[in-house]
């Protein structure tokens, strides 16, 4: 991936834009992604000019939200009000909600999946139109956090490079930092999305499920180990992964680990595939910082294939 720069000034041949020259935006879904993107764009001076949703609530949501918007229950009403469309819906209704969709020349249709390429919307292209991606590096779980949140993280696009610096220039207003993703790259760049966020989110599951067994509700098991996990992740980010890494697999404690997989086994059996897989990645981290015997390592590793 690499920075791209926004580029101010853009002409539109369907319909006029805003005041100041810029599309006037549109938005296909009314959930937590596009009610965040459209509010964010509306507050940093962009003209949201329309929504379209079958969801009659989360419609009256995001006007509440946007000022001025137009609302429509159906896509391609809304492809008169706006020279930007924004589909902001799940990634298995892409295609097809663009396949629905006729673009006039000038407009451009943007998704915000980080899995999917720009190129999935072409059945809606027409001449003189163009497509793009939009993936905020974002954890939409409610409209202020992600407003907030959208300040300083990472926005992938992709797309036709004539929309390019447009797409930047929106990333930036709402303080985002775009980068150039290419097409190819995304379903890695998404899975690895995915566990930073989603795979964190399972990772805590299983900590709370284990530390149940310890006497802890999910209350108290987050209190005594998100402490430790932000220290983790500082560590990470000042020393990088392999410099971040403590506890019995740097050690080479294996009598700690077969009491941990002992533990595992009676009283949380579910966890322990999980644990096993993340301490084999653990061993590896200790191998790679040479502080691990090699009869230490090979002792571990015996522990884990036993357990699965």
């Amino acid at each position: 991936m690499h920075e791209v720069e926004g580029a101010p000034g853009h002409s539109h041949e369907h319909g006029h834009g805003d005041e100041a020259g810029r599309p006037r935006l549109g938005f296909v879904g009314a959930g937590r992604v596009g009610t965040t993107l459209a509010t964010a764009f509306s507050r940093a001076g962009w003209t949201v000019s329309a929504v379209a949703s079958r969801d009659d609530a989360r419609r009256a949501r995001f006007q509440g939200l946007v000022p001025g918007a137009r609302g429509f229950s159906e896509p391609q009403a809304l492809t008169d009000d706006a020279e930007l469309i924004f589909l902001t819906v799940p990634d298995d209704a892409v295609a097809q909600i663009a396949g629905g969709l006729l673009l006039y020349s000038g407009q451009a249709l943007v998704h915000t999946s980080g899995a999917l390429p720009a190129s999935v919307l072409a059945p809606a292209q027409a001449a003189g139109t163009s497509l793009g991606s939009f993936h905020p590096l974002v954890a939409f779980t409610d409209v202020e956090q992600a407003l907030a949140d959208l300040h300083g993280a990472t926005i992938a696009l992709d797309g036709d490079e004539s929309l390019l610096p447009l797409l930047a220039e929106l990333a930036e207003a709402v303080g985002g930092r775009p980068v150039l993703l290419p097409a190819a790259g995304k379903p890695a760049y998404h899975a690895a999305a995915m566990l930073a966020a989603g795979g964190l989110i399972g990772l805590l599951d299983t900590i709370v499920e284990v530390a149940r067994a310890a006497g802890l509700d999910e209350r108290a098991a987050l209190a005594v180990y998100l402490p430790l996990a932000r220290q983790a992740l500082a560590n990470a980010e000042r020393l990088g992964v392999d410099g971040a890494l403590t506890g019995p697999f740097l050690r080479g404690d294996a009598g700690t680990i077969a009491g941990h997989l002992g533990v595992l086994r009676a009283s949380a059996p579910a966890a322990l595939p999980l644990y096993v897989a993340v301490a084999r990645r653990e061993l590896a981290v200790a191998e790679r910082r040479g502080e691990l015997s090699a009869d230490r390592a090979a002792e571990i590793r015996r522990l884990l294939d036993a357990a699965g």
